[in-house]
């Protein structure tokens, strides 16, 4: 099923990626439109990686990226790390400014993000001092930050606690008119995403609305790991 609820946004015809003599991806074949939200699952190397990397490939000049391992700067501050979501947006003063002494202006735009994201009282510690589930709530405040149309994120809630994912998945959603994230959680990819597309060994295995995907389908799809 290559469905779509509004202008499409990517357009994939039989499209391969191999990495040295290793295919990540095989003749995919789908379209994604504008205000969807998809998530990819999976198992542990079936190419939802390679698939998501090769759609932000598209948009990248419009569109904000969720790092699996997060791409931040561990010797700046959680501010300066999500500041970083619109660098290119301001002038060089301007950046030099903000590192040296964080403006007021600036600081009110970042820290109504990380309160949504529990992570306020951390704003001016740096990030390599944090934990693996705030680093990455980090790396989701500056895609949301960045504020574009468009949020891809790889397994943006791999490291933070179970009771605080909803929460970062549920903003994830609500921060881009489109959304496609990469899960291993089914639970969550169920939960939050109107569309699921369902990958194994490079292949698109079904690409079905949330509420269409059984039990069986998913235990086939993760036959061979446990979910």
């Amino acid at each position: 099923m290559n469905s779509s609820t509004g202008a499409a946004l990517f357009r994939l015809e039989g499209e391969s990626v191999a990495y040295q003599k290793t295919v990540a991806l095989k003749n995919i074949t789908l379209q994604i439109g504008r205000g969807e939200k998809v998530a990819l699952i999976g198992p542990s190397g079936a190419g939802k990686t390679t698939l998501l990397r090769a759609l932000y490939e598209r948009v990248a000049d419009r569109a904000a990226f969720v790092h699996q391992h997060y791409a931040l700067v561990p010797q700046l501050s959680a501010f300066h790390n999500v500041y970083i979501g619109r660098l290119d947006r301001h002038s060089t003063a301007h950046n030099l400014l903000n590192l040296i002494k964080p403006q007021k202006r600036i600081v009110e735009e970042i820290l109504p993000i990380l309160q949504a994201l529990r992570m306020e009282e951390k704003i001016f510690e740096k990030v390599g001092a944090l934990s693996g589930g705030q680093q990455q709530r980090v790396a989701v405040a500056r895609a949301m930050y960045r504020g574009e149309g468009i949020l891809l994120a790889d397994e943006p809630i791999s490291s933070v606690d179970p009771h605080q994912a909803g929460t970062v998945m549920e903003l994830i959603m609500q921060n881009a008119e489109t959304v496609i994230v990469s899960l291993h959680a089914v639970e969550f990819a169920l939960k939050f995403a109107k569309r699921i597309i369902g990958l194994s060994n490079g292949e698109v295995q079904f690409d079905l609305p949330a509420e269409k995907v059984t039990l069986t389908m998913l235990k086939e799809l993760y036959q061979n790991e446990s979910m």
